[in-house]
């Protein structure tokens, strides 16, 4: 991802509200489904990761970007962005 696409990207995450929050009980196969058709559908989204130090969810964030073919827009805090483009839809955020 080039320096330009992802300050485009951050700027039009701006305006989002996080669509996902993962649980105490973490990374969960249905958080990762629901990540997973919200980037179907929206391409760029938000999640909101409740863990309680900054390694945990540095460790969350790497797992859900691995999972799920997403790449990491930004963190800031506990909320995340992510983007993955998709192959269906064929049109740019």
């Amino acid at each position: 991802m080039t320096p330009e696409l992802r300050r485009q990207l951050r700027a039009k995450a701006h305006k989002l509200k996080p669509v996902v929050i993962t649980g105490q009980a973490g990374i969960t196969p249905g958080v990762l489904g629901e990540i997973d058709m919200a980037l179907e559908h929206h391409e760029l989204i938000k999640v909101r990761v409740n863990a309680g130090d900054r390694e945990t969810r540095a460790e969350m964030t790497a797992q859900i970007c691995g999972e799920s073919g997403a790449e990491l827009v930004q963190s800031l805090g506990h909320v995340i962005t992510l983007f993955r483009k998709s192959p269906e839809r064929g049109r740019k955020v």
